[in-house]
């Protein structure tokens, strides 16, 4: 969000919590995956390890996987720290209410020159009338010295300024818009974890896939092996059937390749040590989609969509920081006392006090104020363009991921009934090889078309559940409703 104008120095000092609130706020971007995460352009793809790689083997759930990110992701420590750093300038604000109470205490030795004082030898000669005989004490010197004791207990308060008021309100709707904007980093959290997840899951169903068949792939040339040997089969069915194995064994080499680079991604934002040995425990999730509308969805967004609610409070502390402008033309009342002893060597103890009350009155500084004034409407208003462009952009998210998610179940389908098929015609085919009718040329095609047909599927499944999961997030309940969701 782009903040117009900069921090005034004239600015009172009361309020400038809430102005370095404003002004200063450290805002966290939320980024989407890219093709080379990395956490240095994006702190959720990094988190706090917590301890190294052990020997055993980690099974972890995609609950295990969210809860981890939750504790360790790297992006929602620094919107933790964030709202803590927002916090703890909120209570700097409430002190301007609060009476500030000192104790003050001292001993000390002084030497004072009287001369210096104005009592010089003439002075201190005019003090003769108020001794016995008119004459001096003897020994009295222009330079003296005291032991002096002292103690304070002093008291401040602020009654009432207006600008102390609207930056107590800044602060106070700071801290619920950072509230709000850790909350949107959970999100955030959530979606990432699970789509590292499915991922990394949808690349272990490649694995397996690819493992299968280079099994039905081996069975196969063994067969033409033995065909060729027997004379019922030609040298080039052994060579197709060769050529299939090590083509096979090629995808299986490259999706277990696939599949560990999408562990260490996962471990990477789980706060798990690169180095130890995972094994994913939940398998592929599906649900069939709740049938909701535009409009339902819409509203469930405008409740919790934390970023909606993390703008709505910056328009609150943008409208109180203006209020505070405006504030500096009213007065200012505090009060102000301190109470105190004093012990000075020869004279005795004494009490002290002193009460004030005070009041502050602007008279003229018109300029400026009207100055400062405009630069915060100028910024509340920003804040309310983005407020209503935000709604427009929610209307257009939820329509979006409602239509991904109906087209991606669709595509569901279609990759279950084409891998179906594709079984279907590659056993017609095995057993017309079997039989002698055909060569082996129809069973690869037809082995080939079983691979594109399971690995169709297996994206498929990950694209319907990345689609559900954006829907979560764009009606803002993906930190508690994912597994409804996702299915269990």
């Amino acid at each position: 969000m782009a903040v117009i104008g900069a921090g005034r120095s004239h600015f009172s000092t009361a309020i400038l919590p809430a102005v370095l609130l404003v002004f200063c706020r450290p805002h966290a971007a939320l980024h989407a995956q890219a093709g080379n995460p990395s956490s240095l352009s994006n702190p959720f793809y990094g988190s706090v390890t917590l301890k190294p790689a052990t020997d055993e083997v980690l099974h972890l759930s995609l609950d295990d996987a969210i809860r981890l990110g939750l504790q360790n992701n790297l992006g929602l420590k620094e919107a933790e720290n964030n709202e803590k750093y927002v916090r703890g300038e909120e209570r700097e604000a409430v002190q301007q209410f609060l009476p500030t109470i000192t104790l003050k205490a001292d001993t000390g030795v002084h030497q004072y020159n009287l001369a210096a004082f104005g009592f010089g030898p003439s002075v201190i000669g005019q003090f003769k009338v108020f001794f016995p005989g008119g004459v001096l004490p003897p020994g009295l010197s222009e330079i003296t010295k005291a032991t002096l004791t002292e103690a304070q207990l002093r008291y401040k308060q602020t009654l009432f300024s207006g600008p102390v008021i609207a930056g107590w309100k800044a602060s106070l709707a700071a801290e619920k818009s950072y509230h709000f904007a850790k909350m949107s980093a959970r999100g955030e959290v959530v979606q990432q974890v699970a789509t590292a997840y499915l991922h990394a899951i949808a690349a272990a169903s490649e694995v397996d896939n690819a493992k299968a068949l280079e099994a039905a792939d081996r069975v196969a040339l063994d067969q033409a092996q033995a065909a060729h040997e027997a004379g019922t089969a030609s040298n080039l069915d052994e060579l197709r059937a060769r050529v299939q194995l090590q083509a096979q064994q090629q995808t299986r080499i490259a999706a277990q390749n696939d599949l560990d680079k999408d562990l260490i991604l996962l471990k990477r934002e789980i706060g798990i040590d690169p180095g130890q040995n995972l094994v994913l425990s939940d398998p592929t999730p599906y649900s069939d989609l709740i049938e909701q509308t535009p409009e339902e969805v819409r509203a469930i967004a405008y409740k919790n969509r934390q970023d909606y609610q993390n703008l709505q409070n910056q328009a609150v502390e943008f409208k109180a920081v203006r209020n505070a402008y405006r504030g500096q033309r009213l007065p200012t009342l505090s009060v102000s006392g301190y109470w105190g002893v004093s012990d000075v060597s020869g004279v005795g103890t004494n009490g002290n006090f002193m009460a004030q009350g005070t009041l502050s009155v602007p008279l003229f500084r018109e300029a400026r104020l009207r100055g400062d004034i405009e630069s915060a409407q100028a910024q509340l208003d920003a804040v309310n363009v983005q407020l209503d462009d935000l709604r427009q952009h929610i209307d257009q998210q939820v329509r979006s991921a409602l239509l991904d998610a109906t087209a991606n179940a669709k595509l569901v389908d279609v990759a279950r009934s084409n891998v179906d098929l594709a079984k279907r015609a590659l056993s017609d085919e095995t057993e017309r090889v079997n039989a002698g009718v055909d060569d082996n040329l129809p069973l690869v095609t037809a082995q080939a078309t079983l691979a594109a047909a399971e690995s169709n599927l297996v994206e498929s499944l990950y694209h319907y559940n990345v689609a559900k999961l954006l829907l979560a997030r764009a009606a803002g309940v993906i930190e508690l409703q994912y597994r409804d969701y996702l299915g269990r």
